[in-house]
């Protein structure tokens, strides 16, 4: 486990956040007050390839370093926050279909949320990884006023994911599934060029938010298009998935590709938060993702053009904020961090 900065210990109860991805578990502790115990990654290896048995293991491994490494008495733990990529129900039972990255059969409907509490012997409050990143993004912008604000954060990816959030909650939905905005099917005049064929996505849809705004969509729609246009850039003679990933460093040199690429991207997302101003009026936009990570003036403009393409009425664009995602690769397991103290302070009520 990477060593972290500890800020102190606590001297009231805390929650403990786990974030779990593909490769690695990131954790955190968030005391009584809200203050955060690390200001670091803090990982250990998640092991999901090996089957759920392994990962759970893995997450309770991450759990007891945790404590650890910020001097936390495990007797101070009230809950424990949980996310996990999905798709997943509202109470972490992984897709009767798998996915990306729980591929195996055995994980098929796999109840990663109750198998950790088990394992910890307990309450563990589960989110995906998406509404995790948008809820910390959320009360990061708001602080002591998040329970008063409303907003949608878009997180770019391999796919795109996403969460809105109410009064400082996620809205998680009947069946869990709200906030998949990358499903979202947007209009497409003036996102696409000419003769361009209309993107397709992995879920079967055309024309939604992923198919363009995301990784996958870079690789399946929007390359293969504009290798047509340039057709004797660099990145021709690459394959594509490796191509899609060396895109970003492009546009951060501004590469013609690369940057026509990219503003399709941008009015993608302006095209859903088009829709989200009126669905639900948020008071802050927010953009997170690969593109947060790139060189400031890149993501700079990538934000500005995501603003810029986002219709919004005079009224509306006096009183919202659109920001990137701060602290993103703690974001996640900061936003579990979040429900779960969330959680333990709706129940003391």
């Amino acid at each position: 486990m990477d060593q972290a900065e500890t800020v102190r210990t606590p001297s009231s109860w805390v929650v403990v956040g786990l974030d779990n991805g593909g490769t690695c578990n990131n954790a955190t502790v968030l005391d009584a007050t809200g203050q955060f115990l690390v200001n670091n990654l803090v990982e250990n290896p998640s092991r999901v390839l090996d089957g759920p048995e392994s990962a759970v293991e893995s997450l309770a491994q991450a759990f007891t370093s945790i404590l650890q490494l910020t001097s936390t008495p495990r007797s101070l733990v009230r809950a424990v926050g949980l996310d996990t990529p999905g798709p997943a129900s509202a109470h972490g039972v992984i897709s009767s279909k798998g996915a990306t990255n729980f591929n195996q059969v055995s994980w098929h409907g796999f109840d990663i949320r109750g198998a950790l509490e088990t394992r910890l012997g307990l309450p563990v409050i589960y989110n995906n990884d998406a509404n995790a990143a948008a809820l910390y993004a959320h009360h990061r912008h708001f602080g002591a006023a998040a329970a008063e604000h409303s907003s949608v954060a878009a997180i770019v990816g391999t796919g795109l994911g996403g969460g809105v959030v109410q009064d400082g909650k996620v809205i998680r939905g009947a069946a869990g599934m709200a906030g998949e905005l990358g499903h979202v099917q947007i209009p497409l005049h003036g996102v696409l060029d000419d003769g361009q064929p209309v993107p397709k996505c992995n879920c079967g849809f055309e024309g939604d938010v992923e198919s363009i705004a995301s990784l996958t969509g870079i690789k399946n729609n929007l390359l293969p298009y504009w290798l047509t246009r340039f057709p004797d850039h660099p990145l021709a003679g690459e394959p594509l998935g490796k191509a899609a990933k060396l895109l970003r460093g492009l546009g951060e040199k501004e590469d013609p590709l690369a940057m026509a690429v990219f503003t399709q991207q941008a009015k993608a997302i302006g095209k859903l938060f088009t829709i989200a101003a009126n669905f639900t009026d948020p008071a802050a936009y927010f953009l997170g993702g690969g593109v947060v990570e790139a060189a400031p003036h890149f993501r700079q403009w990538f934000l500005n053009t995501v603003r810029e393409s986002t219709e919004l009425r005079d009224e509306q664009a006096k009183a919202a904020t659109f920001a990137l995602v701060a602290d993103l690769d703690m974001a996640g397991a900061r936003g579990a961090a979040v429900a779960a103290l969330d959680a333990v302070v709706t129940a003391a009520r």
